[in-house]
């Protein structure tokens, strides 16, 4: 029983040029577990393409190794792509014919019957629009297309790079439930991002990059969790109360933003959030509402990778 569905140990991939080398992956680490759904997030650049690109082997590692479905990559790549999909980049297709038609040329190239067109478009749910031109699709169902495509062979594990990238909100909300759906069926999604919000709605567990070095692997709560959480603060009183509230907070070491109402927002960790009644009540300043608020995906991207400095193509900082 293969534990992982791919594996990267110590990926590492250096470009060189006559203004000199650049690794656009540093000794990258992700263990992808079976089922699910598992996101691949970091910023622009971090090389998040760069490693899709070598696990499905349209480029070659400087070194490190890659394991997908428990065979070595991209050695045994052949006995193991019938059960892999991949979607990298934007999928193209032939705007004039209909989505139907361009995936019945697909299968009929790949040996598949209708049975698997019309299973992937029911699953994609592009069932009602399958006749429709491609030309006349949003980019939404374009996308929503590619990945039916990718599903024509009834892959184990999809591999999706950067699926909502473009997308507006509906577009968002369809891929989204396109992703979870899929993972819930047992598949592996396997998805890279640089849009935060989508991927602590949509990912089981992740991995997070920067400058091609891992940064976290875990469970989203296990990421969320710890850390500087917030606290939504109300005091009794007038305006000047709210006032000399915030001053004494921040006289007290806390960081406070302006909230809704007469409230504010007040980072702190959990083992100081005493402190700020305490602190109040010093004063005769009392808290008639303490809600804390769990801190987003992107607040915990931006403080695990606040210390690690861009750079540019050449390794030189940005």
């Amino acid at each position: 029983m293969v534990t992982n569905a791919i594996e990267l140990i110590g990926l590492k991939k250096t470009y060189s040029s006559r203004k000199g080398s650049f690794n656009a992956l540093d000794g990258l680490d992700v263990e992808v577990p079976n089922g699910g759904v598992y996101g691949f997030l970091g910023a622009n650049g971090a090389g998040k393409t760069t490693a899709i690109r070598a696990i499905v082997g349209l480029l070659h590692a400087t070194s490190g190794s890659i394991t997908m479905l428990g065979e070595p990559i991209p050695n045994k790549l052949p006995k193991v792509i019938d059960r892999v999909g991949a979607l990298v980049e934007t999928p193209s297709f032939f705007p004039s014919f209909s989505g139907r038609k361009n995936l019945d040329l697909l299968a009929k190239s790949r040996g598949f019957g209708t049975a698997n067109v019309e299973r992937a478009l029911e699953q994609v749910g592009l069932t009602e629009r399958q006749g429709d031109q491609v030309a006349r699709y949003s980019l939404g169902m374009r996308q929503r297309l590619g990945v039916a495509a990718v599903l024509l062979k009834e892959p184990e594990i999809l591999i999706l790079d950067e699926p909502g990238n473009g997308l507006d909100p509906p577009g968002i909300v369809e891929m989204r439930n396109l992703m979870r759906r899929l993972g819930s069926e047992g598949r592996t999604v396997f998805m890279s991002s640089h849009i935060l919000s989508e991927v602590e709605q949509t990912c089981d567990a992740l991995t997070i990059i920067a400058n091609g070095r891992t940064i976290r692997n875990g469970t989203v709560a296990e990421i969320l969790a710890g850390g500087t959480s917030r606290y939504s603060v109300k005091v009794a009183g007038d305006a000047n109360t709210q006032t000399l509230a915030a001053q004494r907070l921040r006289e007290h070491g806390f960081v406070v933003q302006p909230g809704d109402r007469n409230d504010g927002l007040v980072d702190v960790v959990p083992e100081r959030a005493h402190e700020i009644t305490q602190a109040l009540a010093d004063v005769g300043i009392y808290v008639s509402e303490l809600t804390p608020h769990g801190r987003s995906l992107e607040e915990a991207f931006v403080e695990l990778t606040q210390g690690v400095q861009a750079t540019d193509q050449f390794g030189a900082p940005r």
